[in-house]
């Protein structure tokens, strides 16, 4: 199995129990012990990383880093990865004192709230969606809701649910039929729909296109939807800088994704193409904040 649909077969580490358990550490004693608490988890999950899940986090390191990755390198990806877990307990929880968030782009959504103007949002598995989503505490109150697949859902999203009721609210699943019509309700109003672009599960058309140095699988299905829903689109990404400190970048993409019938392969390919570069040039700019813990290009690549 490879390319970006292999991470849907990969177990979850870490039980719901021992989830439960630091997250109730960490609320009830504080973000500062809940911030030691990580570097035995760090060291924990990187001690005991599957072989093959170590490999893949090497590869990645190396292209997005231009060298061979080190030990320390490794140590920072995983806990970058940690402490973005451990900041969304606090940012689910209402809970933002202490937390430095500087914005670059924000005026895009605040003139496109003036105009009543909704946005597709294309995100990726980057940083931390929850910092996203505390935007309407930065300036720009708008709705934003994420169109996503939710049968790999396991027990960290189960633990995030309920710490906010909200949060399962805000994601209108994939795969049923009144999956759109909410999407263009959103856009009506004048919200924000997001769209994470850089996997997929199991099944969906993945079209290879250059990143970071070589050809790798993307998924057709979110570039497609944007099309579908036909507003225009921004980039977005809540990249984690260091202890609770966080930077939201929202950029233009596209004033509407447009797959013409008789050229849609084209079209489509030149669109993933350009979202691939944009990716790759944060992952370089931000290494430590990509979390795909997988063979992402394939084995061999």
């Amino acid at each position: 199995m490879t390319g970006t649909t292999a991470w849907a077969a990969m177990p979850e580490r870490g039980s719901a129990a021992a989830l439960r358990l630091m997250a109730r550490l960490a609320l009830g004693l504080g973000w500062p012990v809940g911030h030691a608490l990580l570097y035995p988890v760090t060291l924990f999950f990187l001690a005991t990383s599957p072989a093959a899940q170590t490999r893949a986090v090497r590869r990645y390191l190396a292209r997005a880093l231009g060298r061979a990755a080190r030990w320390q390198d490794l140590w920072r990806l995983y806990f970058c990865f940690a402490s973005t877990m451990l900041d969304r307990v606090f940012l689910l929880t209402g809970r933002r004192r202490g937390y430095r968030v500087e914005v670059e782009g924000l005026e895009i959504l605040r003139a496109a709230a003036a105009r009543g103007q909704g946005l597709v949002l294309l995100g990726a598995h980057m940083g931390s969606f929850e910092a996203l989503r505390a935007v309407g505490g930065a300036g720009a109150p708008v709705e934003v809701r994420m169109l996503m697949h939710t049968g790999n859902a396991g027990a960290a999203d189960a633990l995030f649910d309920s710490l906010d009721p909200a949060r399962a609210a805000s994601i209108i699943p994939l795969g049923r039929p009144e999956a759109m019509l909410a999407a263009r309700e959103v856009l009506e109003r004048g919200g924000v729909v997001g769209l994470l672009a850089d996997r997929a599960p199991r099944g969906d058309r993945m079209l290879a296109v250059a990143f970071l140095g070589a050809q790798a699988p993307f998924p057709g299905g979110p570039m497609t939807l944007a099309a579908i829903l036909h507003a225009p689109v921004v980039l977005g990404f809540g990249l984690w800088l260091g202890p609770r400190r966080y930077k939201l970048c929202f950029e233009p993409f596209a004033d509407a994704i447009d797959l013409p019938r008789e050229t849609r392969e084209a079209a489509l390919r030149g669109w993933l193409e350009r979202y691939a570069t944009r990716l790759g040039e944060v992952c370089r700019a931000y290494p430590y904040n990509w979390f795909n813990f997988y063979e992402f290009w394939g084995k061999g690549s």
